[in-house]
Parts: structure tokens; sequence; C-alpha cells
């Protein structure tokens, strides 16, 4: 009689204990939808264009635009052409293996502004001291002023190379230096002695405009690169970005 009754006994325990795991199961499932699921397009939208949102991004686009005026102020290049791009993209479902982050936040946005200005290519050295002047101003009186680019060893031998005073600042049989960079900014612009040139490209076609999750903007729209080069000579680029300038993360 004992042996026929303990697996009857040790049967049922096990079916209880499944039982029971799967209500557990069934109860965590709602739990976890709730709290660990993805940022809705909905909860997107709304995140994107509340109050708080809407001043960060106007902050960190107000910034950057100054910087793009400021090149066009007080250095001789021309402004000609400005290009926006703002995205807001949602978190992802709570990632449980190979973690990638993108699970720790409920949204995150960042904007990228670049600006294309024409130049006379056959005053490029005295264009590029102009800059180096003017951030050499700025830097003495701010730290984060809109040119960060000052009067240094190399940057002093660059503008000797393009008036045609000394060599190539980065040595010899190297390529045509084409930009100066920053952690802030980076500018840079058509080759000018390299055999072939290497011109600053177009812009990319604004593939998706839906504010105020993503903003795509060509100011002037008609106005291409080509057109400032036919115009001026030559052409610079000045990149800037605001990295995460709007970001909720999911405990916050």
């Amino acid at each position: 009689m004992t042996t026929t009754r303990l697996p009857r006994a040790a049967s049922g325990g096990r079916r209880s204990l499944r039982g029971l795991l799967g209500l557990l199961l069934v109860l965590a499932v709602p739990a976890c939808s709730a709290e660990d699921r993805a940022t809705s397009p909905e909860e997107l939208r709304e995140l994107a264009g509340g109050t708080e949102a809407q001043e960060t991004r106007n902050v960190a686009e107000d910034y950057l635009r100054t910087t793009v005026r400021a090149y066009d102020k007080d250095t001789p290049l021309v402004l000609g052409l400005t290009t926006v791009n703002d995205l807001c993209v949602g978190g992802a479902a709570r990632e449980w293996f190979f973690p990638s982050g993108d699970d720790r936040y409920r949204i995150r946005c960042s904007l990228r502004i670049t600006a294309y200005y024409g130049a006379d290519p056959k005053r490029i050295g005295d264009t590029l001291d102009a800059v180096l002047t003017a951030g050499d101003h700025d830097v003495s009186a701010s730290p984060t002023g809109p040119i960060p680019f000052g009067h240094d060893d190399y940057r002093t031998r660059l503008v000797s190379y393009y008036r045609g005073r000394g060599p190539n600042p980065t040595g010899p049989d190297t390529p045509e230096p084409f930009q100066l960079s920053d952690p802030s900014q980076t500018l840079s612009w058509d080759t000018l002695r390299s055999s072939p040139k290497t011109p600053v490209q177009e812009t990319g076609p604004c593939t998706e405009n839906d504010p105020p999750v993503t903003r795509c903007l060509r100011e002037p729209a008609s106005t291409t690169v080509a057109d400032l080069r036919r115009r001026y000579g030559m052409v610079f680029k000045l990149e800037m970005s605001a990295p995460d300038y709007y970001q909720v993360f999911r405990d916050g």
C-alpha cells in the first residue's frame, strides 16, 4: 500500500507546483508588460511635444544657431544654407539579455545643425586667419564662445600654407588639410591643392518631417551646395550637434 501511495502524492505535488508557477507567471506578465514595455508612439509624441521638451529644444537650437550666425558676422564666410535635423526616439523594451542601454529611458532627443558658407578660394588663407582671430576673441571672452578655433602652432602654419608661405603643416607627402575640429564642432572646406579635389558634399534629402518627433529643415529650401560654389568659388561646412538635449529616464 505504501509503495502505491507515495508516487501519487509526489505526482500530485508536482502538479500543484506547476499550477502555482503557472499562476505566478500569469500574474507577472501584465506587470512586466506595463513597466518594461517599449515607449509607444503615442507616449513618444506626448513627451516630445511637452512644455519641458519644447523649452529645452529651443535653448539647444538657439545656441547652435547663434554659432552659425557668428561665423557669418565675424568672419569673411557668407552663410548660404542651413539644415536642421531634430529626432526624438523612444526607449526599447526591457533588455534582459545583452543590454544596450536603450531600455533605460522613455525618450531621448538629439539635434544636429549643419551650415554652409560661401568663400573666395583666392583668399582662403585670409579667411582662415580671420576665423582664428575671431576664435581668439571668443575663447578669451568665454570658454564656450561660438568659435572655438584660435591661433596655435598648427593653425598658424595652416594659414601660412594657404597663403603660399609655408609647407603643408601636416607634413610632406600628406593630404591637403581640409578641416578644423573641436569636440563641439567641425569646420571643413573644399580642398584646392589636392588632385583630385575633394569638395564639400551636397546635403541629404529630408526623408521625414513630423514635428515634434522629427524635424528636417532646409533653409532656404531651394539652395544647394553647388549653388554656393558657383556663386562664391568654394564652400565651407560647419557641423554641430546637441546630443541627448532632452531625455527622460524610466526611473525619472
